[in-house]
């Protein structure tokens, strides 16, 4: 497998959704698939795919394409989700609260292991299988479970403090909803999830 680091973030951002889509296709009883359908069925050209996979072994055969079997397992192992990792939610609003009632995380490769509030009239409710923690004995807990995951879904106004709890608690990756930008060290991964910033790119394209 080559370096991480000569693998651009625009390829590694695709890899999941041909992950999904060939799942999606192995439940519905195919076991083989061409790049020409799989770039149909996600609107990406099949020499791009083609390209893509490439970079980290040959996996198919011209004129025969993927086995869509082994093609799962080799891109689950890419992927490092051929475990399960697990991981906390900061933040029992709405957004935390709904992204902890998500049934799909376990099948992918993730399990919430902890959520966390600063509210005392959140902590200790049940949000599902979960009761709302302190986030006073967050940093100690993520610690001694060797957490490395972290969904950030706080206000904007705690989302720096917040975060830096949780690198100094040796998070190493964070999926930040709180509608603002946070300032990590460079070996934490960052990916923004702001619905808002989505909705303004769509917007763009449409006739007011």
């Amino acid at each position: 497998m080559p370096e991480k680091t000569t693998i651009s973030d625009m390829v590694v951002s695709r890899l999941p959704y041909y992950l999904q889509a060939l799942r999606h296709m192995a439940s519905q009883g195919h076991q083989v698939i061409l790049s020409q359908e799989l770039g149909t069925h996600l609107g990406i050209s099949a020499p791009q795919i083609r390209k893509d996979l490439s970079l980290f072994g040959e996996f198919g055969k011209q004129g025969t394409g993927y086995d869509i079997a082994n093609l799962i397992k080799q891109l689950n192992q890419i992927l490092n989700t051929n475990c399960v990792w697990e991981m906390v939610i900061v933040g029992a609003g709405n957004i935390g609260r709904a992204i902890a009632l998500y049934q799909d995380f376990i099948d992918r490769g993730f399990r919430i292991a902890m959520i966390y509030d600063n509210d005392p009239q959140k902590i200790g409710s049940r949000v599902g299988n979960y009761t709302v923690q302190d986030t006073k004995g967050m940093a100690a807990a993520i610690k001694a479970k060797r957490i490395n995951i972290a969904v950030l879904a706080v206000p904007a106004a705690e989302a720096q403090e917040v975060t830096n709890q949780l690198v100094e608690a040796g998070i190493k990756a964070i999926l930040n909803y709180a509608p603002i930008a946070i300032t990590v060290s460079p070996d934490v991964h960052v990916q923004h999830l702001d619905p808002v910033v989505y909705l303004q790119q769509m917007t763009y394209y449409l006739e007011t």
